[in-house]
């Protein structure tokens, strides 16, 4: 499982275990999963989404980045 941590400038929107992570890349749409290699990306306009034991969730975002690092994934966006 891969320890996920989404936060924006008003508040975390999301922190817990999750299966995969896709997200929309400046140089293309990418998908995180577990044992990924460590990543810093910026991220533009698009849907990032997230695969946990409640199911598949989508999120809107306007921009941000993220870091993959061990199977921590953190996520700053602009919503």
């Amino acid at each position: 499982m891969l320890k996920l941590k989404i936060v924006s400038p008003e508040r975390v929107e999301f922190e817990g275990e999750v299966e995969s992570v896709t997200v929309p890349g400046t140089a293309g749409e990418f998908e995180i999963l577990v044992n990924h290699a460590p990543i810093i990306s910026s991220l533009e306009c698009g849907t990032l989404t997230y695969v946990g034991i409640e199911g598949s969730k989508r999120l809107d975002i306007q921009g941000g980045f993220v870091s993959v690092q061990k199977n921590d994934v953190n996520i700053c966006i602009e919503v």
